[in-house]
């Protein structure tokens, strides 16, 4: 299978000892990215900054926490506050990743990238693929945008932000807390206190789960609002699977989320899971049985091509308090335009 290999065992299980060689990795690592992010702190290397508000979503560990789904609330949430956003993203997955493009909801996910793709098609909102975002950046900018949103970029330091929103996935939380190749860890979370939102994502977790979090995180639970098969325009719901066995596809960065969502609307799941990103073909729903396929709208804009009639979509909506929003709000009005540098 392609796409991105699977974390390490020992990433996120105590029992597993971490193998010499990851320590020593680790080591390396630290020094490279406290070199980097020294450089930018000192400006001895130099940030952009596009001259109108930019909204970097992240998060400091590898693997899927939940970004997209956050993103897109994101971008829905700024569109009715009557800005024009558009998105900054690196596009991972994408055949040519050294060429800047423009990302709309007819592109092929080979080409702009799956969740480029995804975001585009959801909201209708510019999206720039670029491996340089302050480049990015600038394109949207000359577009006609007056937000800028930027995905899985808090480690990338040439383009400079106003605000920063760090998401956490609720279940694995920094694994056993090392630095890659160690853990999972981009930077370590004593830095983390800097983000001006720190999100954790509780998935379909019930409503009283946010009470067992530090008052220090904002809750997110993700639920999902459409079923909707691959190859028409014809929808259901996910009560109409209840009580039946289906196939449920996920090659996200963790697959389980989307299983454990299922199954709380009591569907049972024949879990089948890739690694993130994957590059899907028909060779991979061989299935032994002929059940219905469930898989995330990320997942669905790859098999399009060779879906078949019981195979559906799930989309999914990133739920925040109002708490979070009437926060953000005062923020970006607070906001003046940056002169670029």
């Amino acid at each position: 299978m392609s796409g991105k290999k699977q974390a390490p065992a020992w990433w996120y299980n105590p029992d597993v000892l971490v193998p010499f060689w990851a320590h020593a990795g680790e080591a390396v690592f630290r020094l490279a990215s406290r070199t980097r992010a020294k450089l930018y702190e000192k400006q001895w290397k130099r940030a952009f900054h596009p001259g109108v508000p930019v909204i970097v979503v992240g998060n400091i560990s590898v693997g899927g926490t939940g970004k997209t789904p956050l993103v897109m609330a994101l971008i829905a949430h700024l569109q009715a506050a009557g800005y024009t956003p558009g998105l900054a993203t690196r596009g991972y997955g994408r055949a040519n990743p050294k060429q800047a493009l423009w990302v709309d909801a007819d592109t092929p996910a080979a080409i702009g990238g799956d969740e480029p793709v995804m975001i585009a098609k959801a909201t209708g909102v510019r999206v720039r693929a670029d491996a340089k975002r302050a480049r990015a950046a600038r394109a949207l900018v000359e577009s006609g945008c007056d937000v800028i949103v930027c995905d899985d970029g808090l480690q990338h330091y040439g383009l400079a932000r106003d605000i920063e929103i760090e998401v956490i996935d609720a279940l694995r939380g920094y694994g056993n807390g090392r630095l890659l190749p160690g853990g999972p860890l981009r930077e370590s979370p004593a830095g983390a206190s800097r983000f001006d939102f720190r999100v954790v994502n509780l998935g379909a977790l019930p409503d009283e789960a946010a009470t067992r979090i530090d008052p220090a995180f904002q809750a997110m639970f993700v639920r999902p609002t459409r079923v909707k098969a691959l190859n028409s325009a014809r929808t259901a719901t996910l009560a109409a699977f209840k009580g039946q066995r289906v196939h449920a596809v996920a090659g996200i960065g963790h697959p389980q989320r989307f299983f454990d969502m299922l199954k709380q609307h009591e569907i049972a799941v024949v879990p089948h899971p890739f690694p993130d990103h994957h590059a899907f073909s028909e060779a991979d729903f061989a299935f032994s049985s002929d059940l219905p396929v469930l898989m995330t709208s990320k997942d669905a804009s790859k098999c399009t091509a060779f879906a078949q009639d019981h195979w559906y979509e799930i989309s999914v909506d990133a739920v925040m308090p109002a708490g979070f929003w009437s926060a953000l709000d005062v923020k970006l009005k607070a906001l003046k335009g940056h002169p670029n540098e």
